[in-house]
């Protein structure tokens, strides 16, 4: 492929999934002299056949002064985005959020039944015996995933936080992440609700597939007060499967070789998982 023409991008935010990465965009996005695409791209994953002129449309809007990067969780995960990154953008800087496997495994698994894309079956989702290989439980290998990474990138280009100090000390994990990039102002964490709260009620999966054809004419009005009346209206909660303790033991005992090659890479992150996984697992 062609490569890129006109200003590089400063640094992208790969990873991971369900660990308040929309966040931490939210709060860039926000600070001046910063410039982030709202949507996540997936340009060196999932659409890098689109070429680098529409890649480099979505920074049009940037100042030439601004800083430019952009967030895509797949990056972490879809072995052939590091090397493409590498290509192209030797110099950027990345960061990495990481939570918990298991509760990330949880969590992103929560969404999907949320939406209807998964069964309440959650030991074939989430039993490493079944699916070991598959999105839930391969994704949380993160110093697997990072292998790639730390192959091609100094490890000073790689900045690896904890999704766990989100909520204890936002100030400092903002902080990290604006040294990490070079920006020389103070990122506030972001001022709106909750991203996805999945306590939140939804329309029931039937009513929404019914619905499904008018999305073209609803979405631009989805907003506004009679609609979220109407949503408000057939909303229901949602009973979530419970991730068992005998569940939650296989999970542990999956990720726990990653969790410990991670600790040499990512000591305070891991430390935060220390609890579950030990702070000398293979003792």
């Amino acid at each position: 492929m062609t490569k890129p023409s006109g200003r590089p991008i400063d640094f992208l935010i790969i990873g991971a999934a369900k660990c308040a990465t929309t966040w931490e965009q939210q709060s860039l996005s926000a600070s001046p002299g910063i410039f982030m695409p709202a949507p996540e791209l997936h340009f060196f994953s999932r659409v890098y056949d689109r070429g680098f002129d529409w890649y480099r449309d979505q920074f049009a809007s940037a100042a030439s002064t601004d800083l430019i990067g952009e967030k895509s969780n797949s990056y972490l995960t879809e072995p052939a985005a590091a090397q493409r990154i590498k290509d192209a953008y030797p110099d950027a800087r990345l960061i990495v959020q990481m939570r918990n496997p298991v509760q990330r495994a949880y969590s992103d698994y929560c969404m999907l039944f949320r939406r209807g894309e998964v069964s309440g079956d959650i030991d074939r989702h989430l039993n490493p015996d079944r699916a070991g290989q598959e999105r839930f439980l391969h994704d949380g290998r993160y110093a697997h995933h990072l292998d790639r990474f730390y192959a091609l990138f100094p490890a000073d280009q790689i900045l690896l936080l904890a999704f766990e100090n989100v909520a204890t000390d936002p100030t400092r994990q903002l902080a990290l992440v604006a040294d990490h990039i070079g920006y020389g102002g103070v990122l506030s964490a972001p001022l709106r609700e909750k991203v996805k709260d999945k306590e939140a009620p939804v329309v029931p999966r039937g009513l929404r597939k019914v619905l499904a054809p008018l999305r073209p004419i609803l979405d631009p009005i989805r907003e506004s007060t009679p609609m979220k009346a109407l949503r408000n209206a057939v909303a229901r909660p949602v009973s979530y499967p419970a991730l068992t303790p005998d569940l939650e033991r296989k999970m542990t005992d999956y990720f726990r070789d990653d969790v410990d090659k991670l600790r040499a890479v990512a000591p305070d992150v891991v430390a935060r998982w220390d609890q579950q996984f030990g702070s000398d697992s293979k003792g």
